[in-house]
Formats: structure tokens, sequence, C-alpha cells
């Protein structure tokens, strides 16, 4: 009886395997970056980069003393590295960032407030694969890495001169309304 069950077992293995593998030869897998994801693709992703995070780096503490140099530094970091994907104070993402699949959030909205702080960094320093987050282990320096870290940790209690550059950080969305309507006259941008 449980030989039969093994095989059974096996067998339906194999038969999932089989379909996957037939539906990704025929093009039937969705791969469109202007598609929702599925609630089981999006539920399994963000599972997976919440459990790798948390398990390599998850209990880590900032070794910044948490300072206004410091949150300053991780501004200015964030200016140049972050803010095209994950925004402004104004929380409007960028034309760019309204393409990414899986969205890229936008902490002035979504917020880091509340991950463990070796999550995000470990997130910074390794990028998360199949999204537009990129590595930054090789391009900052671990210091730029905790503070843009510690920056994303209190961003909802930032001192106040702080704060006011947070503020005066400019948006990288797009002023008005997006491009996205116009129409090319002779391009077809839908599928056949």
């Amino acid at each position: 009886m449980v030989r039969g069950i093994a095989v059974g077992v096996g067998l339906f293995v194999l038969l999932l395997v089989a379909l996957l593998g037939l539906t990704v030869n025929m093009g039937y897998m969705p791969m469109r970056a202007d598609m929702a994801p599925s609630s089981i693709e999006a539920h399994i992703a963000m599972m997976a980069v919440h459990r790798v995070s948390e398990r390599e780096m998850g209990d880590a503490k900032n070794p910044l003393a948490l300072s206004e140099t410091n949150l300053r530094a991780g501004l200015h970091v964030y200016q140049q590295n972050c803010a095209m994907c994950h925004g402004a104070s104004d929380g409007k993402a960028s034309n760019a960032a309204l393409g990414f699949y899986v969205p890229s959030p936008q902490f002035a909205t979504d917020g880091a407030e509340d991950d463990p702080e070796g999550a995000t960094a470990w997130k910074i320093q390794h990028g998360i694969r199949f999204t537009a987050m990129p590595a930054f282990g090789k391009s900052l320096t671990a210091a730029e890495v905790w503070q843009v870290t510690m920056l994303l940790k209190h961003l909802d209690k930032l001192p106040k001169p702080v704060d006011v550059a947070w503020k005066k950080l400019p948006s990288s969305a797009a002023p008005g309304t997006h491009a996205r309507d116009e129409h090319v006259p002779g391009m077809q941008m839908e599928p056949k």
C-alpha cells in the first residue's frame, strides 16, 4: 500500500513537471511585466524573499550609531542610488518604477520601519532575483548599506533637519500625467 502511494505521488509530480515544461515550451507561461502577478506567485515570491533575508541576516543589528550624521549620509546614498525606484517623500513612483515587475515599494507610503534591520541591509547588499532590485554589495560600502538601512528604519521619526532634507528630495516621478496613454500610429503594442 505504501509503495502504491509513493508511486502515485511520484507520477503526480512527474505529470506536474511535464505540464509546466509544456506550458513554457508552448509560450503560455506568463512573462509580461505589465500584468499583475497571480496571488499565489506574489505570495510565494515575497515569502521566499522575507525568509531568506531574515534567515541570513534578520537578527543583525546596525553597527553604526544612530546619529544625524549617519542619517544624512544615508539620505545622500538613497538619493543617488534608490530614489529613482523607491521614490521621494511624495510617494509617487517614477515612470520606470511604474513598469517594474514586481512593483518596487515607495518608502514614503509603503515604509520599511517594521522590517528587521538585518533583512533590509541584506536586500540592499544582495538585491532580489527576478525583480529590478540590484545588488549594491559591490558598489556601496558596508557603512553606506547600513546608513541607508538606518534611514529606512527611522523614516517615520527622522530628526527635524534630516526630515526637512527628506521632504526636499526631488521626486523622480514625471510632473503631471504619465505618457503611458500616448499612441504612436502604425505601432501595434498589444499581442497578436
